[in-house]
């Protein structure tokens, strides 16, 4: 049996931090992984909102913002390019920029997304995020193998349904753990 990670096998999962995992931007993190191939991995943390809410950011771009609830959130997608935006959202739709993650699931960094949303003819569930987090080739796999991340399927209403701060909790469930007893140390065959 091989440790190597089959390239395609990673997309479209929650990635999960270990509570070993002690990095500020990861510590008890979900991350939606997006793309993971041999060349490295791109996913958006969705449990971590900023202070900027998506009405005010619609106002600073100049787009409509009526049909939105004044608090929409806007989550903080990881340390690389913070002023990078990405919608996660279910259905794929005539958006520019439109990346297939797997299942229903979609990302877009148009600015034709947001627009539709501001109007209310956008996707019905959705998550904005600013930033991402990326690997390099191999170094999501060496991570998973210290145990840093535990992954699973995404599960929409975690994503799209669940507030914040239960969404790292939820997410470890999924796994059929019980995060009180997960220690920092695990061992593999």
């Amino acid at each position: 049996m091989s440790n190597d990670v089959d390239s395609d096998y990673l997309n479209n999962q929650f990635l999960v931090a270990m509570p070993s995992l002690e990095d500020e931007n990861f510590n008890h993190s979900v991350t939606l992984l997006c793309e993971h191939t041999d060349q490295g991995a791109l996913g958006l943390i969705i449990n971590r909102p900023l202070q900027l809410k998506l009405t005010e950011m619609l106002d600073q771009m100049s787009l409509p913002r009526g049909a939105l609830d004044q608090d929409s959130i806007i989550y903080w997608g990881g340390p690389v390019s913070p002023e990078r935006g990405f919608v996660i959202h279910e259905g794929a739709g005539q958006w520019d920029s439109t990346m297939a993650v797997g299942g229903n699931l979609y990302i877009t960094t148009s600015r034709d997304i947001l627009k539709a949303i501001g109007e209310g003819s956008g996707p019905r569930h959705y998550v904005v995020a600013l930033g991402y987090a990326g690997w390099g080739a191999g170094q999501l796999e060496t991570e998973i193998l210290s145990n840093s991340w535990l992954n699973t399927p995404v599960d929409s209403a975690i994503l799209f349904r669940t507030p914040a701060a239960e969404r790292w909790k939820l997410a470890t469930r999924l796994l059929g753990v019980d995060v009180t007893q997960l220690g920092g140390q695990a061992g593999h065959a």
